[in-house]
């Protein structure tokens, strides 16, 4: 075997070795992905879990006050029309008095 086939040989178990090492170390990172994109899916899974309820119970707290304050509304509008026919009552008494 000649000097430069020894050194082509060398060269060539060289890159055979860097390719191993790089698919090592490849492996290893999807590997470590893969346990990362595990973990979020998992993390999500939890706070969905964590979270509907308070999701919920805000729901739950926004609808009740909608219906209380509907409610005062609803008063608001009865005591505003009892008002409105009071002042009527009272200008016909007004216009009733004027005119005797």
């Amino acid at each position: 075997m000649s000097d430069n086939e020894q050194h082509d040989l060398a060269a060539l178990h060289e890159l055979e070795s860097l390719i191993r090492l790089l698919g090592d170390e490849m492996a290893s990172w999807r590997r470590r992905a893969q346990q990362a994109e595990n973990r979020v899916r998992e993390l999500e899974r939890v706070d969905q879990l964590h979270l509907r309820p308070l999701e919920d119970q805000r729901v739950r707290a926004l609808e009740e006050e909608n219906r209380r304050l509907a409610n005062k509304v609803d008063g608001a509008r009865e005591q505003t029309s009892q008002l409105l026919e009071r002042l009527r009552f009272l200008r016909q008494q007004g216009e009733s008095g004027v005119e005797r």
